[in-house]
């Protein structure tokens, strides 16, 4: 069951469905039951009663994944705790507007509203009448909220919110409380191709940290990793069956976008483990993800899918939002705008005309694929070269001081190379005065090239909950090496960590986020680089 094909249907926008408008009766009718997964197992009675956090728990243990009658009952209410613009189209303006639409004859023709234009529309276990009644609910969606230019996601959410509604209003105003949350840094539904393109790239930033191996193999195997990761969400809706899609539906109802970050970084560690020492089978990478998610029931268990998520230790919500802003930020610098449905220029760095005596443009091409994904949007730009400039530290300073971030290349007389990317301003040392200090911020890293690609990062991106960072003390700290205090986010057992000291404090962001990049108010402590006249210094110990 869980292997099961899954129909999907993809109308240009010039294409015409006819809109049979007969009422819905009741929950499942807008299912074929011969292709719904059995599950006759009941709901808990008290399930509807409990607190959100225990709800949270359930959930991820799936509680109800093995009850349709239990959705059909706990889905409208989960949703009507969202939290959501007060003037929000609901069932009865949906019943007036598609009568409006449709009119009175039994069938009428409407096209498909301009945001699902090249978009999968996936049917699931629904029924011919409950194709229909998807089509009424996506032409209303695009007419009562006619600011909505691109959204991959909500197609499936309205496929699968029907299976479980009681009519097609009901199913309406579900979706509508969806698209019109206003939760704080809790977004359901991406509305435009900025913030979709805005969510491709988090997701990329993601995946850098938390599925290196994965990240590293399409990094090898794929000219534009941003296109791979451009697929993220198709992963997970149509991607996944359908007793997969329904325990992750389950849990984002309650959780958020967050969530559907959590299973595909899953999927992307099952689908590495999946390859083994081999690696890909052939050069289709993008083809050979979308064939692993299908068969996902080959290889682990939504069970386990979804323990496997809740087992990667993301950042928090907050933070994961601000880093969505910044690519935004970056994406509109770029030129792309939020009535935008396509990309009108190639995204991708071309590397092939990257030129440089230290590394080949496929190193530079993995060095670009490591660094965050709002600033790989851009070609690199020669700041310093010692065959130019000469090997004055100074000179050094210098020519790089008034750009960030920065990405420094060590060539060795052996022919090693290694090197670091550097989030801040090398001006931000003279902030001191003549004492040695140390800036930057988390997403400061090292690596090495030669003989062997690998990436040394900051010890919390593993290990958020170390994180309990202080404001910056108006004395910088005087020593490049400071010792680290009890608790400090030192992890001598990782070699693929970059240690850096902080102190203890929950009511603080990270220090990965605590730049001006993010326009935060208050700033937390940074000590990953330091700049002297003896040196420079980029990590700890």
């Amino acid at each position: 069951l869980g292997s099961s094909p899954v129909t999907i249907v993809v109308t240009p926008e010039a294409d015409t469905w006819d809109i049979d408008t007969s009422p819905c009766p009741a929950r499942g009718h807008f299912v074929d039951w011969d292709k719904m997964p059995e599950a006759p197992a009941p709901l808990p009675r008290d399930v509807l009663g409990r607190p959100p956090k225990e709800l949270k728990r359930l959930a991820r243990e799936g509680c109800w994944a093995g009850s349709h009658a239990g959705r059909a009952r706990l889905y409208p209410r989960l949703i009507q705790q969202v939290s959501c613009r007060l003037v929000t189209p609901d069932a009865p303006v949906y019943r007036d507007v598609a009568a409006r639409l449709f009119g009175k004859p039994s069938v009428s023709s409407h096209p498909l509203p301009e945001f699902l234009e090249g978009c999968p529309v996936p049917t699931y276990c629904l029924s011919p009448h409950g194709v229909t009644a998807l089509k009424k609910i996506l032409i209303c969606v695009g007419a009562l909220f006619p600011d909505i230019t691109h959204s991959p996601l909500l197609p499936a959410l309205a496929a699968l919110l029907l299976h479980y509604s009681q009519d097609e209003a009901q199913c309406f105003e579900s979706l509508s409380r969806l698209i019109a949350s206003n939760a704080p840094h809790a977004a359901y539904i991406d509305q435009s191709f900025l913030a979709h393109q805005a969510s491709c790239m988090t997701f990329g930033d993601l995946a850098n940290k938390h599925c290196p191996a994965a990240h590293r193999l399409i990094a090898g195997a794929a000219d534009n990793v941003l296109e791979v990761y451009s697929e993220w969400l198709w992963w997970l809706f149509p991607g996944l069956p359908f007793a997969y899609a329904v325990r992750v539906l389950d849990v984002f109802l309650l959780e958020g976008q967050k969530v559907l970050y959590r299973i595909a970084l899953a999927l992307l560690k099952l689908f590495r483990l999946s390859l083994g020492p081999a690696g890909p089978q052939g050069p289709d990478i993008k083809a050979e993800l979308r064939a692993f998610v299908g068969n996902i029931a080959q290889h682990v268990t939504a069970d386990r899918l979804l323990e496997r998520a809740f087992g990667i230790r993301l950042f928090s919500r907050k933070e994961i939002w601000l880093l969505q802003m910044a690519n935004r930020k970056a994406l509109v610098e770029r030129g792309i705008t939020v009535v935008q449905r396509r990309p009108s220029f190639h995204l991708a760095v071309d590397m092939q005309k990257f030129s440089s005596s230290t590394v080949t443009a496929q190193e530079m091409r993995l060095v670009w694929s490591w660094i965050p994904e709002r600033f790989s949007l851009f070609p690199p730009l020669l700041l310093f070269s010692t065959s130019r400039d000469g090997c004055s530290l100074q000179r050094f300073y210098t020519c790089c001081e008034g750009y960030e971030p920065t990405v420094l290349l060590i060539k060795t007389t052996e022919g090693e190379v290694c090197g670091a990317f550097l989030s801040s301003d090398w001006s931000e040392r003279k902030k001191s005065g003549a004492t040695s200090a140390f800036f930057g911020t988390g997403e400061c890293f090292v690596f090495t090239v030669r003989p062997e690609a690998e990436r040394y990062e900051w010890v919390l991106i593993k290990k958020p909950e170390l994180a309990k960072a202080v404001p910056r003390s108006r004395q910088r700290s005087p020593s490049p090496a400071p010792e680290s205090p009890p608790g400090s986010s030192r992890d001598s057992s990782s070699p693929n960590h970059l240690a850096v000291p902080s102190a203890h404090r929950r009511d603080r962001l990270s220090p990965f986020l605590a730049v001006r990049h993010f326009l935060l108010p208050s700033k937390t402590a940074s000590m990953f680089m330091s700049g002297s006249r003896d040196g420079i210094v980029i990590g700890k110990g």
